[in-house]
């Protein structure tokens, strides 16, 4: 009777395994020391899709992708050696941002293994400080199980699995009644408690606080109403981390933006004067460095994760509770108030933002900047369009310039800030959500590490949006260096005609260098998007977004002649600090800033 028992490949156990777990596409690129895994995929092709990246760093990237937008495993893979720590940059991305992804990383046969054999070494300290879960396969039997498991831990810990997969064992036959998918058993904790008592607490600070703040973070993504709600009843002002961009309608009236370089000037003015802060969902991860609530009397924070209560600051009242069912008890406990004049003035201060923000976006005359080109891609935008965006400068002009609502995804590299993000992140939004609209937002210094996988997008055939803004430089860098260095080094580099490598891959390219061309161009690339791939190459100029984190502006501590160069570096004649707003309305304060902090 044992000879008619039922085997499996171990390779096609473990495939299954991710099926079970709803993985339906994963990323990577073959060798000899993984190819026993693509045997697998290529018997399970039809219930998993296996997308061929140039780089396996592109594929962690999205496979982090997946994981941020989707809320479910991303899995990328790669061979012995080079392969695997190809990946780490990507995985990085997703140790910080505190996704679940799963790495599969190929090695030498079991019979080479620490012989000093072709690329064959100890790779589980490679991922050692990445990885929630790093083990290496020693038994057939046993693969599917470790799959299992590493995707368990990945989603119960919100972080990196690794798993090394020596090349001979996916190839045995192991019986197959000997292994099983926890995929059914796995659930999310529910977080229903509310405690009364320090909801009363939070309401009744909240409403004697003269100059209270909200600052919330992408842990409160689910709570923009009753954020909305509270901020209006007891007229707080609204302010956020930059990845929590969009979980309000932007240009909200009372809402500020986010704070410190990538930020608003609203918020960082705001911040300085605030005597209450109620941190919900947030990890601001510059807090400390830049002494941000320094001059904050109450300290109030609610946060899902107990790790994060205190974290950043002493908390007067420290709320574990889920972020929209504590806002909604405050709200329910909360009376109505009159606006102050805090609310007023920061309204005040906000509209004067705004109007700074519009002027240029509006502008017909004059060298091209970023700034008109964000206009454009708002245009022809809509409500349910993905941006995946890189790291840079790009982040800075999106967060002010690109016009989102709550239905609109938006998302980076945002606490591992690696440059190369934006165009893998479109191909996973576009794998994800292939009926909408997808666009990645790229500057040329990023775009430039992984342009080779546009080819990726046509190669799949996923009508992506590709936007380049060509400076020829790394922008944000070359500002840090204008505050903190002697000289400028490094951070300049030749032109690359990106619509000529997207025509060279086999891409509709297009490369704008004057506003006038902006409306017609875009138009194009909206039209050609619905069913292809296409690359707008915007050619801007090469002048610093004016720094939010250190205005000079107020002439109480800045004269004449420096506040006089600073406006006009930046256009910002009309720009008022918001100590003018306070004094309009009454409110007394402290001559007190924030540290930008940081580098």
């Amino acid at each position: 009777m044992a000879n008619d028992q039922k085997m499996i490949k171990a390779g096609d156990a473990m495939v299954k395994v991710l099926e079970a777990w709803d993985v339906d596409h994963l990323y990577g690129i073959p060798g000899g020391s993984i190819n026993s895994t693509m045997d697998a995929l290529l018997d399970e092709k039809s219930s998993i899709k296996y997308i061929q990246v140039r780089h396996e760093e592109v594929g962690a990237m999205a496979a982090a992708a997946d994981a941020k937008l989707t809320g479910k495993i991303g899995v990328a893979f790669g061979s012995a050696g080079p392969g695997g720590t190809h990946l780490l940059n990507g995985l990085y991305d997703a140790r910080e941002d505190h996704v679940p992804v799963l790495a599969l990383v190929g090695q030498f046969g079991t019979s080479g293994m620490n012989m000093d054999t072709f690329q064959e070494m100890n790779e589980n300290p490679i991922y050692a400080d990445v990885a929630v879960y790093n083990v290496t396969v020693v038994t057939a039997e046993s693969l599917p199980h470790i799959i299992d498991e590493a995707i368990r831990r990945a989603y119960a810990q919100h972080g990196v699995a690794v798993v090394q997969i020596p090349v001979d064992l996916p190839w045995q036959e192991i019986p197959a009644e000997s292994w099983y998918a926890s995929a059914n058993s796995f659930q999310k904790p529910v977080y229903e408690h509310v405690d009364i008592e320090q909801a009363q607490e939070i309401t009744d600070i909240l409403t004697a606080a003269k100059r209270p703040l909200i600052y919330f973070g992408i842990g409160a993504k689910q709570a923009g109403a009753e954020l909305a709600a509270l901020a209006e009843k007891l007229k707080i002002p609204l302010m956020s981390t930059y990845p929590a961009k969009a979980i309000l309608p932007d240009r909200q009236p009372y809402y500020l933006g986010s704070a410190n370089r990538v930020a608003h000037k609203p918020a960082n003015e705001a911040l300085a004067q605030a005597d209450v802060v109620l941190f919900v969902g947030s990890n601001y991860p510059f807090a400390e460095v830049s002494k941000a609530f320094k001059h904050v009397e109450k300290f109030l924070q609610i946060d899902i994760d107990p790790a994060k209560l205190g974290k950043r600051h002493y908390a007067d009242v420290a709320m574990l509770a889920d972020a929209k069912r504590a806002l909604a008890k405050i709200n329910e406990l909360a009376s109505e108030k009159a606006a102050t004049p805090w609310w007023q003035a920061n309204l005040a201060n906000v509209a004067n933002w705004n109007e700074y923000l519009v002027k240029l976006e509006s502008k017909k005359d004059g060298p091209l900047q970023a700034y008109q080109a964000y206009a454009a891609i708002n245009k022809i935008t809509n409500a349910d369009t993905i941006f995946s965006l890189d790291v840079g400068d790009v982040n800075q002009l999106a967060n002010r310039h690109l016009i989102l609502q709550p239905s609109n995804r938006h998302f980076t590299s945002n606490l591992f800030a690696t440059m190369g993000v934006g165009i893998p992140g479109a191909i996973a939004a576009k794998l994800n959500y292939p009926e909408r609209q997808v666009l990645s937002l790229s500057g040329d210094g990023g775009a430039a590490m992984v342009m080779q996988d546009l080819v990726t997008e046509v190669q799949y055939h996923l009508p992506i949006i590709n936007v380049v803004f060509s400076n020829h430089q790394f922008g944000f860098i070359k500002d840090e260096q204008e505050d903190t260095n002697k000289g400028y080094l490094g951070v300049t580099f030749n032109d690359i005609n990106f619509a000529k490598v997207a025509e060279a891959v086999g891409m509709k390219g297009f490369r704008v260098t004057e506003i006038n061309q902006l409306a017609d161009v875009f138009a194009k690339a909206k039209e050609i998007g619905q069913t292809e791939p296409v690359l707008v190459d915007v050619v801007i100029t090469n002048e610093r977004p004016i720094p939010v984190e250190a205005m000079v502006l107020d002439p109480r501590r800045y004269d004449a002649e420096a506040i006089e160069a600073f406006k006009k570096r930046y256009e910002a004649e009309d720009l008022q600090p918001f100590a003018k707003y306070l004094a309009d309305y009454g409110v007394v304060i402290d001559n007190a800033e924030i540290e930008q902090g940081g580098f």
